[in-house]
């Protein structure tokens, strides 16, 4: 069956539009309709006004504004016609069967056979929606719920009829896996489905147990946060993300179609507190505030009492520093309390949603861990706790014990036989856990070996084939000494009997680049030697890894930032998730890029076909890059700065990415040979100069600071190729040691470190 070509989305509101710029960031032509609305001069305002509201939007739907290209907007009256070369249309209007079912037939009229219609909806079961309609359209049909904002929450719930087209399924499921970057979760046609259904109970006890304990949102934030590998939003973090406008809308539709001894009516209370706000318009972050806001006078949260609103607490609770989650739940304090009511109750409904919402445990973990970022799904909370221990405690305060749980008793929901890793089902037995066809991840790497090289900061893993994993395995797998020396021990290795190296790790983020907290240390005690022997040891072990006589991959994601992003420009090539936030930001902490990123942009600035000829244009462009700290919003942007190349891969499914730098890696293999030695020509005094009068032009518009003058003034320096003729031709080295002695001259220096003091203790960079 052919792939998806085309998509239309069927509703321009902020659910559908972020759909549709989904399609156009995976590349694929997307028509965007809704109505023609009344009295306007345009009758595809809604449509229009859509695609422009989005390519301002922060976090931005559109992964570059080239996308936007890619959606073409219109109305339903006009141009549902467009729809018939389309191989897929999206639902997105509103929740309301009977305008769903009106577009159903209207959509049925005029698209091709074999078009995959599918509904958005998170409250309307499959069977009501497509009640009364052809069977040749019941075939074609399915609902796929996406999570908001579509484009980086991974989770898709796909609910099938038993007339579903299992091979239109199937096509669907590989394009939202493959080109929309989606992890498929399958679920049952039962109100709410999986995600939405148990999130919203476990949001909702959430609110009432801490009302009823007289607890401060503060502390039940803090509670029912990382203690419980939860996002530190926690409960009313999360509800003011959300909006606390949607909420009794879902409960409301929860409450209606849920069976009477559905244990989520109890968590269903009437809460005159969320009546008032919502009427006041406190609903969240898009509101005036919610459970939390910025007043005048400082961050501020509601009074749960009084409605009132107070200046932010600190959470006092000790009895948190307890890191066995079932030591806490088992412990005294209201903190303890809180805990076990909340998760107690939650975890026992999520027992009770198999077989009914989805088939299996592992569909419940995959749908809370990608649709809410917990940690851990339910299931892997649950043998944390001990089932056996969980069900005891659940009896004795009076909570329901789901037959799932009983048969449990003391077995584990997930069990490794050997080096696979199997699921407790509903017949007691245990299934195989599988993944898709494409997916390859270390977690399942380490269980059946044992890594080929490792140290404090690093390891090294065979992933088949001849391809070595280099791993970081630092904390926020920052870059020091000892992964820069084990990175120069695999080079070694590769090029002893192995093919190619990638270079990933299944953290939170790539890498966040050099560990401040060492530089800072070794700054106060003036260890300039030892700074300066690191400086080097980063150029020589990144120029070791360019010029190295096998390919290598960097495979980044999330945040690949300062040194993390020089190995990217290192590397033989890169293979990116396409949500890769990278950029040389050393400048935002008083420094300048000193491991060869200064070096390796102003290679490919020149060398790029669309920048002008001579000395000044591509140190320009650099200079106007890297003195601002950019970072790239995506991999597709990252391509707009050159922090990666046209050629570079990028990869919608975070799942896929090491399975697709490995083959990137093998591809290269044959015949490589490591690029030649850049030839620069840089503008010298007169570059540096004008570099100089730029900067002083943004201090007097108050843009720049006067520290940044220092940085800036270093960074010029570098790029201008320092004292050189114009017709010098300075090498690769030369720049690198002008990035070295650059960088030592502003470690030294007090507006730096008190740079680094304030990134490392408030995340923010200081504007001295």
């Amino acid at each position: 069956m052919a792939g998806i070509r085309k998509a239309a989305v069927i509703g321009a509101g902020t659910m559908g539009a972020a759909i549709a710029a989904q399609f156009a960031n995976a590349g694929i032509p997307v028509v965007l309709l809704d109505i023609v609305p009344e009295g306007a001069k345009s009758r595809s305002a809604l449509a229009t006004g859509a695609i422009a509201k989005m390519l301002k939007t922060e976090p931005a739907p559109f992964m570059s504004k080239r996308a936007a290209k890619l959606v073409t907007p219109g109305n339903v009256e006009d141009d549902l016609g467009q729809i018939t070369d389309c191989d897929w249309v999206v639902e997105a209007i509103i929740e309301r069967l009977d305008l769903k079912q009106a577009l159903y037939r209207k959509l049925d009229a005029v698209r091709r056979p074999g078009t995959a219609i599918s509904s958005n909806t998170s409250t309307i079961p499959l069977a009501r929606l497509t009640e009364g309609l052809p069977d040749s359209f019941k075939r074609d049909f399915l609902i796929t719920h996406f999570f908001n904002p579509p484009r980086y929450m991974r989770l898709l719930e796909i609910v099938t009829g038993p007339e579903t087209d299992p091979e239109l399924l199937a096509k669907i499921s590989a394009f939202a896996d493959i080109s929309l970057g989606k992890s498929v979760v399958r679920a049952k046609d039962s109100p709410g489905f999986i995600a939405n259904r148990l999130g919203v109970f476990w949001l909702q006890t959430g609110v009432i147990e801490a009302i009823d304990a007289g607890l401060t949102v503060e502390e039940a934030d803090a509670v029912m946060s990382k203690p419980a590998g939860i996002p530190k939003t926690g409960v009313f973090g999360l509800i003011d993300l959300v909006g606390l406008d949607l909420m009794p809308h879902i409960s409301a539709s929860l409450a209606a179609t849920l069976a009477p001894g559905d244990a989520y009516h109890a968590a269903n209370r009437d809460l005159p507190l969320i009546k008032t706000m919502i009427e006041k318009g406190l609903i969240g972050r898009k509101g005036k505030g919610g459970f939390y806001r910025r007043g005048k006078t400082g961050r501020e949260a509601i009074d749960l009492a009084t409605g009132e609103y107070r200046p932010l607490q600190k959470a006092n609770l000790p009895e948190l520093a307890e890191r066995d989650l079932r030591a806490l739940l088992a412990g005294p304090g209201k903190a303890a309390r809180y805990c076990w009511r909340v998760l107690g109750q939650t975890l026992s409904y999520a027992a009770a949603l198999v077989p009914e919402a989805a088939e299996d445990v592992s569909a419940i973990d995959e749908a809370m861990r990608l649709g809410y970022n917990w940690r851990f799904g339910p299931f892997e909370l649950i043998d944390k706790l001990g089932a056996g221990w969980l069900a005891g405690r659940l009896a004795a305060d009076g909570f329901p014990v789901p037959a799932l749980l009983k048969l449990a008793g003391e077995k584990p929901f997930y069990r490794l036989q050997g080096t696979e890793r199997e699921f407790l089902t509903v017949d007691g037995g245990y299934q195989k856990f599988t993944r898709p066809e494409g997916v390859l991840l270390l977690e399942d790497i380490k269980r059946s070996q044992r890594p080929v090289l490792k140290n404090a900061s690093a390891s090294v893993w065979d992933i088949g084939d001849g391809v070595l994993c280099f791993e970081y395995t630092s904390k926020s797998n920052s870059l020091d000494q000892p992964n820069l020396e084990l990175l120069a021990k695999t080079i070694d290795l590769i090029s002893q009997g192995h093919k190619a190296l990638v270079i990933y790790n299944e953290g939170e983020n790539f890498s966040a680049g050099a560990n401040l907290g060492l530089g800072l240390f070794a700054a106060n005690i003036a260890a300039w030697g030892e700074i300066e022997k690191l400086v080097v040891l980063g150029q020589q072990v990144y120029k070791k890894l360019k010029y190295a006589p096998f390919p290598s991959v960097a495979a980044p994601f999330g945040m690949a930032l300062g040194g993390g992003c020089e190995i990217l420009l290192h590397a033989s090539a890169v293979q990116a998730h396409a949500e890769t936030y990278t950029g040389l930001v050393e400048c935002g902490v008083g420094l300048v890029p000193a491991w060869g990123g200064c070096t390796e942009m102003l290679a490919r600035w020149a060398a790029n076909k669309a920048m002008p000829r001579g000395p000044m244009p591509a140190p320009a462009k650099v200079f106007e890059t890297v003195s601002v700290a950019t970072v790239s919003k995506s991999a597709a942007q990252a391509k707009e700065h050159l922090f990666l190349r046209e050629t570079d891969g990028i990869t919608m499914n975070r799942s896929r990415l090491l399975a697709d730098a490995k083959a990137k890696a093998l591809s290269l293999v044959e015949n490589y040979t490591p690029p030649a030695p850049p030839q620069y020509q840089l503008p010298g005094e007169s570059g540096r100069v004008a570099f100089k009068l730029a900067a002083e032009d943004f201090r007097r518009k108050g843009i720049a600071t006067e520290y940044d003058m220092v940085v800036t003034g270093e960074l010029a320096s570098v790029l201008s190729g320092g004292p050189v003729d114009i017709l010098d031709r300075p090498t690769e080295q030369d720049i690198l040691g002008l990035e070295r002695a650059a960088f030592m001259r502003l470690i030294k220096r007090g507006g730096t470190l008190a740079r680094i003091e304030t990134m490392l203790t408030t995340g923010k960079p200081l504007r001295n």
